[in-house]
Parts: C-alpha cells; structure tokens; sequence
C-alpha cells in the first residue's frame, strides 16, 4: 500500500510542480473522507490540483463555476416531468454524479446556492421533492476561493467552513519550480499525460484502512487538551468546535497511515493542526496583528506533548 501511496503522489507532482507538502495533505484529506478549501490568489493550480486528484485515484470529476446565476438546483438536481409517464422524472445535480466536485469560486454564488451543497456535503445525500438520493461514494468537494476583486461576493460564515476538513493555500512557487513550470508546457500539459494509479474500490478500500489507524488515550486527551487552549484564550473570540476536534483526529489518522504506520504519534497531530483548524477561530477583533496560524502556534508551544516520538 505504501508503494501505491508514493506512486500517487509522484503523479500527482508532475502537474503540480514544487507543491510536495499541499499535495500530500490534499491526499491525506481525501483518505480521511474530508472537504477541501482552497483559498488562494488566481491562477496558482487550484483546479489543476483538483483534476490531478481526480485522475491519478481513477475516480469521477465534476467541476462547477459558481457565478451568481448558479442554482441550488444545480448543484442538487430537480424533478422534470415525463409526458409518457404522467409522473415526475428526477434529473441529478453536479453532486449526484461526481466522486470528486470542484466548486470554483464558491464565494462567487448565493448564499442559498452555497448551502445548498453544504448541506450535500455534511449529510452525503440530496432530497428534491421529498424524495432522497445518495451521492456517490467517496464524495470529496473541493471547494476553491479567492479574495480578489470581492465587491458583491457571498464570504462562507463561520458555520459553513467549519463543514471543510481542511483549508489549504498552494501559495506561488519558486524560481526553479516556475521554470520548470514553463518548460512542460511547450508543448502540452502534463495533466493530459497523468496515468491512474488506482481506482474508486481502491480508494475506498485506503480511507477504510485510515479508519483502523489505533490512536492512544493519551493522544486522544492531548487533542482535547489542544481544543480546549483554543476556547480559553482572551485573543480568540471562537475556539475549535467540538466537529473540529474530530477532525483533527481524523485527519491525523489519515497522515500516519500515508507515512505506512497503523497508529498515530504526536507528530501526526501537530503536522496537521494548523490545515484542520486555522479557518475554525475566530479572532478577537482588537487583535488585528495576530493571525489565526500564530495562535494555534502558541498553543501547540504550551501544551506538552505527550510520551512518544515527536
């Protein structure tokens, strides 16, 4: 298993190039059954990343372009009218069809719109007319936004990004990586050339892998402790949810199963504190120098790590 693991994720580099560690946590992400947000400037390799996914692990895409005009209906389906029938035919939505959705510019489309497929999200079904249709298994959206040009957008409150496991920034790359960048793409994209390595049952059979990762008490207790700092703080307005605790967990399971272990240490925890909680603070707003990141720096500093490599 651990060979597939590199090999994906050595596919998954030859589109996304000098990006190893968001490639490997988006990875990470997708076999802890999670959502993604990726928020980042425009043009960084948001949806490239998202497409690499998808066709390196062999599962199905979906992209939608929010823009102001999208409807909730679009995302989950609705019910047409079948003349032959005289009943109601139910026509899927971009959720019902895909294994991975890409929501390009969430921030972009209605708040209705938005929840919408939040509520896809956190409950993996759709109800149109009464009637409930499952979504594909996995389902992981990857929702992108981006903070240019921002007049009459629809920002996700508090209570919608903590529906994501993750939020991730790409981030440019360096000088050797955008060359190498240009290099490729004389030619061609090298996203068109990208082999898949597994497919759905597979992967399916990795995030039930990552679920039996053991975890000890005592690391169960340093991620409450960890949880519990944050809602104690005078700099913090909002700490992490009770959702975001699990998530922690989950997420860190999912990293130690990636590095080929079948338990969890503390080093899992603290490489994916600050993707699973930095977008579920909120900051007390007289501290405007301080970032959501530094503060879960300084927690992770005061808590002592249990026994046990680090």
């Amino acid at each position: 298993m651990q060979q597939i693991i590199q090999e994906i994720l050595a596919e998954m580099q030859k589109a996304i190039i000098g990006k190893q560690a968001v490639i490997e946590t988006l990875l990470t992400a997708i076999l802890a059954d999670g959502h993604i947000l990726l928020d980042d400037v425009p043009g960084v390799g948001k949806t490239t990343l998202a497409i690499a996914a998808s066709r390196v692990l062999g599962l199905d895409y979906k992209r939608v372009q929010f823009t102001p005009d999208v409807l909730p209906s679009d995302i989950t389906g609705y019910s047409l009218y079948d003349k032959q029938s005289g009943g109601f035919m139910y026509m899927p939505g971009a959720v019902t069809t895909a294994n991975i959705l890409l929501g390009d510019e969430i921030n972009r489309t209605s708040s209705k719109t938005q929840s919408a497929l939040l509520e896809a999200m956190e409950e993996r079904q759709v109800t149109v007319d009464g009637q409930t249709h499952g979504l594909q298994t996995p389902f992981i959206v990857i929702a992108t936004q981006n903070h240019v040009g921002t007049a009459g957008t629809q920002p996700l409150p508090y209570a919608q990004l903590d529906r994501f496991l993750v939020r991730l920034s790409i981030g440019y790359p360096d000088f050797d990586s955008q060359l190498d960048m240009i290099r490729d793409r004389q030619t061609g994209n090298p996203v068109d050339t990208l082999r898949q390595i597994t497919a759905r049952e597979q992967v399916l059979a990795m995030q039930q892998a990552t679920r039996r990762v053991t975890v000890k008490d005592s690391l169960l207790a340093y991620i409450t402790t960890l949880v519990v700092q944050t809602r104690n703080r005078p700099d913090v307005t909002l700490g992490i949810s009770p959702r975001g605790a699990l998530c922690i967990n989950r997420m860190a399971k999912a990293l130690a199963f990636i590095k080929g272990r079948d338990y969890m240490i503390p080093k899992d925890v603290r490489d994916v504190f600050l993707y699973v909680c930095a977008h579920r603070i909120l900051l007390n707003s007289k501290n405007e120098q301080t970032t959501a990141e530094q503060v879960l720096s300084d927690v992770m500093k005061a808590v002592p790590v249990p026994d046990g490599k680090a």
